[in-house]
């Protein structure tokens, strides 16, 4: 096994035929990676998500609560690259082995939602909406969070200047942590929106900063089911997105305590739930 940290093969650079209307030629882009990762418990599969890599403990940490397996760092014994080669003997760093700490269920996943994740899917339904509202610990409708409209605002504008690999390729989602006064807390990058999320969310959990009151969490696109249920698991109380949401995201929010907040961009956005906790100007 290999204990090096968050190795990462962020971008890469590839041949492309550039075409700018009647100007064309051949030069170098820069492309995000994606590559899968293969998260184990003591050596057993339990998810593979194809993601970014780079911050890969975050990810693993991050995944684990968001689905109920952790609560907190402690519950976590230990975790490590497994030594998964390529063609040329070289080691990929795309599977991680954990270890749960003592007195750590393990999930059946027989008995669960099958823990293949891409960039776009996530899990739906009446039925999977009460086991959310059931499962997370944190009562986020009690946040008392309130937060200034301008603040809002300016969130996109502060994710987006943080984004320093989607500056070089243009193929990342991001997803940020700011405190309500609009400081930004973390930022991960990622190819994949929820893989973005868990990030942030495992950097948040290896700190011991859950659950995470008094919080909003900004992603760069849409609002998902999936991702409104990860703010819910860490405690969030305040999801906000450039896009719309779905309406499994809506009702999910609503039912757990979440404001939910689409289309945020220049002087605007949406509120779908809990429109409680923004402070208009008079």
């Amino acid at each position: 096994m290999s204990t090096v940290n968050d190795v990462g093969r962020v971008t890469s650079r590839t041949p492309v035929l550039r075409i700018r209307g009647a100007v064309h030629g051949t030069r170098s882009d820069t492309v995000a990676s994606e590559e899968p990762l293969e998260i184990r418990l003591s050596g057993t599969p339990l998810a593979v998500t194809m993601r970014t890599p780079g911050d890969d403990f975050d990810l693993v940490h991050g995944f684990l609560a968001t689905e109920g397996v952790i609560r907190s760092s402690a519950d976590v014994a230990g975790l490590r690259y497994c030594n998964s080669v390529d063609a040329e003997g070289r080691n990929t760093y795309n599977v991680v082995d954990v270890d749960l700490a003592p007195g750590v269920e393990a999930p059946d996943t027989a008995l669960d939602r099958n823990f293949y994740t891409s960039s776009s899917c996530g899990v739906c339904g009446k039925a999977s909406i009460d086991a959310i509202r059931t499962r997370t610990t944190h009562d986020v409708a009690a946040d008392d969070i309130r937060l200034p409209l301008a603040t809002l605002l300016a969130l996109p504008d502060r994710l987006r200047a943080a984004q320093e690999v989607f500056s070089r390729t243009g193929g990342l989602h991001a997803a940020g942590l700011f405190t309500v006064a609009g400081e930004l807390v973390a930022l991960r990058e990622d190819v994949g929106r929820h893989n973005a999320v868990d990030k942030v969310i495992g950097d948040a959990v290896r700190e011991g900063r859950v659950p995470l009151a008094g919080h909003v969490l900004m992603v760069s696109g849409r609002s998902s089911f999936e991702l409104t249920q990860k703010a819910a698991m860490a405690g969030v109380p305040v999801l906000a997105a450039v896009s719309a949401p779905s309406s499994l995201a809506v009702e999910l929010a609503e039912e757990v305590g979440i404001t939910l907040i689409g289309f945020l961009r220049g002087d605007g956005c949406n509120v779908y739930s809990h429109t409680e906790r923004l402070i208009l100007p008079v």
